[in-house]
């Protein structure tokens, strides 16, 4: 069997390579945290409310969006009057559609709320803290998203779902992340977009417009470390 030897330079050069790449990833990362409110102040978010509305199909759709940090996640939005959800906790999770057709909420397949589990992240941002959340990044390099050039971040969670964040070059928010997830066994790709940056009194910068899988959501107010009633994380038909 021929030996193949590389130079030593060659593996100084191609260590420091991977060195550079690494550091890269974490001043961009930094220059990003900074710039949505930094560490300390999302280290005190322990509960997020979103409130605001969603338009599908030219129709404007009133929508909640609870998260627990680590406890529990709940979206709701109310079509006719009538309250339509998903709920998570890290042991269980609920769906319940009355406007298409389901009559009592339904289980979510393990597999599901393993592959959700992030959604109860009340920084709802895979970046901030990213090693004590057990996530991996990598540097891609520059790219462009919605006309804008970006720094390009590959993100591996946790439970092994990958998402894709192009930070804009000068501000460092986030613009579009591209979230590659499992249902029914089957492999799926979800852009979302994100806009108009707000800081809040509490000292942390949150998007106010963002657009998943085609459908824009406003939101209209944030409330930041009110008291959350857990009970909100069960499953209920909403009948009296």
């Amino acid at each position: 069997m021929k030996i193949i030897r590389i130079p030593m330079f060659c593996i100084a050069a191609l260590f420091g390579f991977m060195t550079a790449k690494a550091q890269t990833a974490d001043e961009i990362i930094k220059k990003h945290v900074d710039a949505v409110g930094g560490a300390a102040n999302w280290k005190k978010v322990t509960s997020i409310k979103l409130t605001g509305s969603m338009n599908a199909g030219g129709v404007e759709l009133p929508v909640t969006v609870t998260t627990l940090d680590k406890k529990g996640y709940r979206m709701e939005f109310s079509m006719n009057g009538i309250a339509n959800y998903t709920v998570l906790t890290p042991t269980s999770g609920w769906m319940y559609f009355p406007t298409q057709g389901q009559t009592k909420p339904e289980a979510m397949p393990n597999e599901m709320i393993k592959d959700q589990e992030d959604q109860m992240d009340a920084s709802m941002d895979p970046l901030i803290d990213y090693q004590v959340k057990g996530n991996k990044v990598a540097y891609l390099g520059k790219d462009e998203a919605e006309g804008t050039e970006c720094y390009k971040l590959k993100v591996t969670l946790k439970n092994g779902k990958e998402e894709t964040e192009y930070l804009d070059l000068n501000t460092y928010y986030t613009i579009r992340s591209v979230e590659k997830s499992k249902a029914n066994g089957q492999e799926t790709e979800e852009v979302s977009t994100m806009g108009n940056y707000t800081k809040f009194p509490e000292g942390i910068v949150f998007p106010m417009s963002l657009e998943t899988g085609g459908v824009p959501l406003t939101i209209k107010t944030v409330e930041i470390n009110k008291p959350v009633d857990e009970n909100i994380f069960k499953p209920s038909d909403n009948k009296k």
